[in-house]
């Protein structure tokens, strides 16, 4: 690998989470009204509930599309400049997300029964989870055409079209929590659903422009669709066994304490997840680009998971830090002073998505080598399974927080995992820049959670401040550092 690539990995990094992460900031704010609007019309007991209508929903979604939407972006991708090829592409996807979607919305509707009393205990629910199946429906349409816009590489339709539809089934959804509460939780998740659906269909059908549609003929668009299921059924299993362990969780956590403190834990968990949110989505729209074209070349791979890793480190400190000391403002003003009882697990969580953070980009390395086997065995079975386990475990033993040290917990036990697989199997090692910068971000971090413990408020404030100010300006140097380098 050249130095003129090398340098400019770092700078395509940076310039993910500035495209990519602006969109996803402006989407994250949305959805922190939209849980600021739902803790004040409905408390922790109706966040409990919305929790769990949508992590019922969820496996039924994923399970049903068959893990197509990434498969359906590299095959538009590829074909994109090929106009026959590319209508070829839309008419076979097309099909298939009808197909998909169909089929998801019958799952829901005939599972009601079961899945009211699996995840309340009684059927009360059952009428919702039939009408639960509009929003399951809507969702894998939706996502079908958001793939078929990513393989566009049509990104300011997409961002246009995902920032316009939450925004109008914010503004749709709100009234239905205040006039019906509970009741209307599940009609919210339709009104959104159907938003987004109906604005990425609208963009879409501008992105394809004038020259018609093929029509779907099975023995002509064969090929295609066996393509299309083969390539999205491994990413679906794994996806599948992580959302039913997350249904898992919840339903474990309700029954042992009830709806409010699944409630409690859903706003720190949602909380944690858009404070990291955008350097996730940069990676993942970024990095595994970059590393799948350096598979086949296992010292280009390390140099591009090293220089990943070491990028993380420097975003994820300040963001992690910021996140342990703002969590008790965060939930006074983004849900009400009853989720109060949370702060402590959210600081737990914010140290936990540290460690999640440095381990991600190992964790690509296996799918990128088309070690298919090995992805699904070590990050949908194993990753997800010693997820579940340390969570229950940990919940059992020491209650709300024992959430958050499950996360902890789990990530160290993953990242150590990672480590040795990716050594031992590809040769993967991380370099002395990567080594400094995973230590830089856990003891930074460390300090402000240690910190955070200190009995008298305002020390505390103060030496968390002074740690963030610190990390700050050394992340800010180390950027910009990384962006001033020679080419050569």
């Amino acid at each position: 690998m050249s130095g003129k690539k090398e340098d400019n990995s770092y700078k395509s990094i940076l310039k993910g989470v500035s495209i990519f992460g602006g969109v996803k900031i402006f989407e994250l704010l949305i959805g922190v009204l939209r849980g600021k609007f739902v803790a004040l019309f409905l408390g922790p007991e109706g966040m409990g509930v919305s929790s769990l209508f949508t992590s019922a929903s969820t496996p039924i979604q994923q399970f049903s599309s068959l893990g197509l939407n990434l498969a359906i972006v590299k095959e538009v991708a590829s074909n994109r400049d090929n106009p026959e090829s590319r209508r070829n592409a839309f008419a076979a996807a097309g099909r298939l997300i009808s197909l998909t979607a169909i089929f998801g919305a019958l799952v829901c509707f005939f599972a009601a029964p079961w899945l009211s009393r699996a995840s309340f205990g009684t059927d009360a629910y059952t009428w919702q989870f039939m009408l639960l199946s509009i929003s399951v429906y809507l969702s894998i349409g939706g996502s079908g055409r958001l793939a078929m816009l990513q393989g566009l590489h049509e990104v300011k339709r997409l961002s246009k079209a995902s920032l316009t539809g939450g925004l109008t089934g914010l503004f749709i959804g709100v009234p239905l929590y205040y006039f019906f509460g509970d009741k209307g939780i599940v009609p919210a998740i339709i009104a959104t659903t159907f938003a987004t659906y109906f604005f990425y269909s609208y963009n879409l059908r501008k992105a394809e422009g004038n020259p018609g549609r093929t029509e779907f003929v099975w023995q002509e668009h064969r090929p295609i669709v066996k393509r299309l299921i083969t390539m999205g059924l491994i990413l679906m299993a794994s996806d599948l066994i992580g959302s039913l362990c997350t249904y898992g969780s919840n339903v474990y956590v309700r029954t042992l304490a009830g709806t409010v403190t699944l409630g409690l834990y859903q706003a720190a968990n949602s909380l944690t997840n858009q404070y990291a949110g955008m350097v996730f989505t940069a990676m993942s729209l970024d990095y595994f680009p970059r590393l799948t074209a350096t598979a086949h070349d296992n010292e280009g791979m390390r140099t591009v998971v090293n220089r990943q890793t070491e990028i993380v480190s420097l975003l994820i400190a300040p963001a992690a830090i910021a996140l342990i000391i703002t969590s008790p403002i965060a939930i006074r003003l983004l849900f009400t002073d009853k989720f109060l009882p949370a702060v402590e697990l959210m600081r737990w969580l914010g140290a936990g998505v540290t460690l999640k953070a440095l381990m991600y980009p190992m964790g690509y390395i296996a799918f990128a080598k088309d070690d298919k086997r090995l992805f699904f065995w070590l990050e949908g079975v194993y990753g997800n399974l010693l997820t579940l386990i340390a969570s229950c475990g940990m919940f059992s033993l020491f209650g709300l927080n024992g959430l958050g040290y499950g996360v902890v917990l789990d990530c160290t036990i993953c990242f150590v995992t990672y480590y040795i697989i990716n050594n031992r199997k590809y040769g993967y090692t991380l370099d002395r820049r990567a080594w400094s910068g995973c230590a830089y971000a856990l003891i930074t971090v460390g300090a402000a959670f240690g910190a955070s413990f200190i009995t008298d408020t305002i020390w505390s404030y103060i030496a968390m401040g002074c740690v963030f100010a610190a990390t700050c300006v050394v992340s800010f140097k180390g950027i910009r550092s990384r962006l001033k380098k020679k080419e050569g």
